[in-house]
């Protein structure tokens, strides 16, 4: 089988689906693998280290995309890119199928088995394969260098004949892999840290990391089976807002990182909240490309309110192109090694298995995935 891995073309998108260690090991594994010229230049992979790793460069994009048996990319394909692809294919990338129901339903018109990375199931299995925690984890490392980039302070305490430096009080809103290592980052560099999270269950993964979990009593919550946090009454939301007032106005910096998959992200941190906060603070809002946790946070901006800012980049894991590239290259590689069958050549995809049935969303001319397709 041929995989054809074209260049990301989504503005500021600087991962690469598939790195020259793991094109080796796929053409090892019996695969042809095929690349567009420049595929990794941006994420510091050239096209000499695909050629020594057995895969082919190839500049024509259109002829690729009708060639391969499996497309690999980061980003969802454009529309009119959908039409070259070979019928009976195999497409892989995040998809984002809650929100683009007209490229699902052009996926499967056009036969295309669709893959979406999203939606790969958070189990022991399936750990290899997902994606969303291996960005994530990435992100929130870049928001807390972000934070510490705009801010006037240092993050840890420090000791000199001059004076004693405080450390820096960061509070991060959501604990799950992006908070997690938000809060490991911004331990490591020395700061105060707070965290909350509507999943009490995670109070002590957030003290494990030395961190303080602030608890806020907003009654009856939990997780979802794939462990995301479950979506909050507005009740509950407006509980939220008034237990994290206090330490928002006493912080330095604060992280959102609240999601809820399949959804807009919560308003969880209002205009009145970011005006108490000292002039020189930084809020980071992580959500922000789905709706945003902040009020008054701008998509690929940097928004100041009487002093404070509030950034707003989107594409977190793209900062860190290189090691997101190797982590999201390696989840792709573990989703093939995983359902490859050496002696037919092919992709054993059997809906009846769990990860299948979960990320597969089109296949035969169909929605199959039944979450979508009951939307």
């Amino acid at each position: 089988m041929l995989i054809g891995v074209p260049k990301e073309t989504w503005p500021g998108e600087l991962r690469a689906a598939l790195v020259p260690q793991n094109a080796k090991k796929l053409v090892a594994a019996g695969f042809e693998v095929t690349v567009e010229a420049g595929l990794g230049d941006a994420a510091g992979f050239v096209d000499s280290d695909y050629t020594e790793a057995g895969a082919a460069v190839a500049s024509d994009r259109a002829t690729l995309l009708q060639s391969a048996d499996i497309v690999l990319r980061v980003r969802k394909p454009e529309a009119e890119e959908v039409a070259a692809l070979k019928a009976d294919s195999i497409h892989v990338s995040f998809l984002d199928p809650f929100n683009e129901r007209p490229l699902v339903d052009a996926l499967a018109a056009r036969g295309v088995t669709a893959i979406s990375m999203e939606m790969i199931p958070r189990s022991t299995r399936a750990q290899k394969m997902d994606a969303l925690s291996s960005q994530a984890n990435l992100a929130g490392y870049v928001t807390v260098v972000q934070a510490s980039y705009h801010s006037p302070k240092i993050l840890p305490m420090m000791m000199t004949p001059a004076g004693t430096i405080a450390p820096a009080r960061v509070f991060v809103i959501g604990a799950g892999v992006a908070g997690l290592q938000a809060i490991a980052t911004a331990k490591r560099l020395g700061a105060r840290v707070e965290a909350f999270d509507t999943r009490p269950v995670v109070a002590e993964q957030v003290q494990s990391l030395g961190a303080k979990f602030v608890e806020i009593d907003l009654g009856e919550v939990g997780q979802t089976e794939q462990g995301y946090a479950k979506e909050l009454t507005p009740e509950q939301v407006e509980l939220q807002k008034e237990g994290q007032k206090r330490v928002i106005s006493q912080s330095d910096v604060v992280i959102t990182t609240a999601q809820v998959f399949g959804r807009p992200a919560p308003k969880i941190v209002s205009a009145d909240m970011v005006a108490a906060m000292r002039p020189g603070s930084v809020v980071v809002d992580m959500a922000v490309e789905s709706g945003g946790n902040v009020e008054g946070s701008e998509l690929n901006e940097i928004v100041d309110v009487n002093g404070v800012k509030i950034i707003g980049q989107g594409n977190l894991p793209s900062e860190v192109a290189k090691n997101a590239s190797e982590m999201y290259s390696n989840n792709l590689y573990n989703l093939l090694d995983e359902f490859w069958d050496v002696e037919e050549k092919s992709l054993d995809l059997d809906p009846e298995d769990e990860i299948v049935a979960s990320c597969v969303i089109t296949r035969g001319g169909a929605i199959v995935n039944e979450t979508i397709k009951n939307l």
